[in-house]
């Protein structure tokens, strides 16, 4: 062998790989992104949604059926970070599940209070609004609304 055939292997510098991997994730986001758009731009309405319910599909994730709602209380969907609440007959209001005093999760509602575990924050099922501190702020409200017995989230 001739010294001449042998050739060093070629490096890569760090700007050159960073740069390449850079690429690889932007494209890679980029697909992820792309695609069909489920999203209703119809959805603009209120946080809040009638018992009136509407007809035909208009996005969104089925949470629930309206009867596993109970009148006065609510139901927390911890996978969504949501809690659906019926204050009376037929009008469905929703909130985050975070907590604004620390961040925590609430986590049940009962006599007609969300409550979150970490520091005993309570808050009303009728509009969020802090009902027992250390919380100073309500809850934030979410998208939902109602097709025919079903409750989506928007």
């Amino acid at each position: 062998m001739s010294s001449e055939s042998l050739q060093p292997a070629p490096t890569l510098c760090r700007r050159t790989l960073l740069a390449a991997l850079g690429g690889a994730g932007l494209a890679a986001t980029l697909t992820a992104c792309g695609g069909s758009d489920d999203s209703s731009s119809g959805s603009a309405g209120s946080s809040e949604s009638s018992g009136s319910g509407s007809s035909g599909s208009s996005g969104g994730e089925a949470l629930a059926k309206t009867s596993e709602i109970p009148e006065g209380g609510g139901k927390v969907f911890a996978d969504q970070g949501v809690v659906v609440t019926q204050p009376t007959a037929g009008d469905f209001k929703a909130y985050s599940t975070v907590c604004p005093h620390q961040k925590q999760r609430v986590n049940s509602v009962d006599n007609g209070v969300i409550t979150c575990p970490a520091h005993g924050s309570q808050f009303s099922v009728t509009d969020g609004s802090v009902e027992k501190g250390p919380a100073t702020s309500g809850l934030t409200a979410a998208k939902v609304m109602v097709d025919g017995d079903s409750i989506m989230l928007m």
